[in-house]
């Protein structure tokens, strides 16, 4: 998160994760490790990149611009990572908040030592903070709410490391995933809600951390659970692991889009297959949503789960009428609404000779601007089809996220200015249908959603914010900053 403006519009057509964390304790050489984890996690974030290291007397940094293999491929980058402790970060930024000053993990020189942090989510009440901590004396170095964090365990007066971190997570809102090392060993943890994912799993003698199981997979470590919300995971450097639980008793609320689309369909989320909840996902979409079709066509690769569970419901054959290109970045990085579109004609192509004369139901996750929308569909019009159907596999994104995830502001998102017709006719479809909230949560493995107490955070679908919104809430009603205040738990 860019601090200079936290809120400000942000320039794409879909909802992205921010980041992904990785960390090993324990391994020979931790940095070739976590260079491999986060080449895993590199969907969560293609913009930046950083390990940094420790080898029982000193830190190691290396961040940079790009890919994890654009920095980290040869191995005379790694050598200068060395040690048996190592935690790493890609990223997204915001606006105007991609320089190297804001890669993480972030580093800073304690009274204690050395310490380290990487960060997956969002802190809403940063800015306030912020502003505090700088009348106090705090001087900043980057524009990243998670420094906030790091200045918070500074000028705490509690008297050991891990009381003075409790401490400043005590102070902050809003979602955090975090991976931090000391001179002592590695703490890992998350928000009490547990919005953002984190695992842990071993690797041999070593532990390893990691935003999601696909990476354990390719590290070749062995899941052995998720961090539970609220819990604080301290392993030293001779492998002892203790759990602590300072916030007492939490009601979570994970964050319900990592099924839908941030998370690896390899991955589980919530111990469930990620690949088999968006199959359920399209499943629960046919029932709801049916319609007379010969083809059943996913917008690749993220709607490819969910149209196999749509075609199998309705009985629709599956195909692939578009084809992918997958030498083309993501388009929602593109700077210009005029660069996005030539960016989805590049990156997305027609299958001409199979969607030509034939009625097409076309499956995505989401729909957000709905501009790239309206450029499939028509691309679906100009290769001949007969009739256009669009199914979204989650109900309309109506608000948007503050707990780490990129969205427009809410006057930007096509749900909050149409009602689904409306929103039907602008991307020019036949016709138009999301899943609804409960059929998204038995795709989850819940029954229904509880009303007035969501087991997810669906605040992107419902505007039940499961925290306060300090940051915004000032930013709109300076005199009211309690206007946006919610039970969280």
């Amino acid at each position: 998160m860019n601090l200079t403006d936290p809120y400000r519009d942000r320039d794409g057509d879909k909802l992205r994760e921010e980041c992904g964390v990785f960390g090993v304790i324990g391994a020979r050489d931790a940095a070739p490790i976590v260079a491999l984890g986060l080449h895993a996690l590199q969907h969560r974030g293609q913009e930046a990149v950083g390990i940094t290291s420790f080898d029982g007397q000193e830190f190691f940094s290396r961040r940079g611009i790009g890919h994890v293999a654009a920095n980290f491929s040869d191995a005379s980058a790694l050598a200068e990572l060395p040690g048996p402790m190592a935690a790493g970060h890609v990223r997204y930024s915001t606006t105007g908040g991609s320089g190297l000053r804001n890669v993480q993990p972030l580093f800073a020189d304690l009274a204690s030592g050395g310490f380290a942090i990487a960060h997956n989510g969002n802190i809403s009440n940063a800015m306030a903070l912020r502003r505090e901590l700088v009348s106090k004396g705090s001087i900043f170095q980057s524009t990243s709410d998670t420094e906030v964090i790091i200045h918070l365990v500074a000028t705490s007066r509690y008297p050991t490391l891990l009381d003075r971190f409790v401490d400043a997570l005590r102070l902050v809102e809003g979602a955090y995933s975090l991976i931090c090392m000391t001179s002592a060993g590695m703490i890992a943890c998350r928000d009490p809600l547990g919005i953002r994912p984190l695992v842990m799993g071993k690797l041999g003698d070593a532990t390893v951390f990691a935003s999601e199981t696909v990476a354990l997979d390719v590290v070749g470590a062995d899941f052995v659970r998720q961090v539970d919300p609220g819990e604080l995971i301290e392993v030293d450097l001779a492998g002892k692991v203790v759990s602590h639980r300072p916030f007492g008793p939490c009601r979570p609320r994970p964050c319900i889009f990592e099924h839908v689309y941030f998370s690896r369909p390899d991955s589980l989320m919530d111990e469930r297959s990620v690949y088999e909840v968006r199959k359920a996902i399209g499943q629960e979409l046919a029932i709801e949503a049916p319609v007379e079709a010969d083809l059943v066509v996913p917008v690749p690769d993220s709607g490819v789960p969910a149209a196999i569970g749509y075609a199998a419901q309705s009985g629709i054959p599956f195909e692939l009428g578009i084809i992918r290109s997958h030498y083309v970045g993501r388009t929602f990085i593109q700077p210009s609404d005029g660069a996005r579109n030539a960016d989805v004609r590049r990156k997305h192509n027609a299958n001409r000779a199979l969607v030509a004369g034939k009625r097409v139901v076309l499956i995505d996750d989401s729909i957000v601007r709905g501009t790239t929308s309206l450029k499939i569909v028509q691309m679906m019009r100009d290769a001949g089809a007969a009739e256009v159907h669009f199914r979204v596999a989650s109900p309309p994104t109506e608000h948007s996220c503050f707990y780490g995830v990129d969205t427009p502001e809410r006057s930007k998102l096509l749900a909050a200015r149409m009602d689904v017709a409306a929103m039907a006719e602008f991307i020019a479809a036949d016709s138009l249908a999301f899943v609804s909230i409960d059929g998204l949560y038995r795709a989850v493995g819940e029954a229904r959603r509880e009303a007035g107490r969501p087991q997810y955070c669906d605040a992107c679908f419902s505007g039940d914010y499961p925290t306060r919104l300090t940051d915004l809430a000032e930013r709109d009603n300076p005199d009211q900053l309690s206007l946006l205040a919610v039970g969280a738990n």
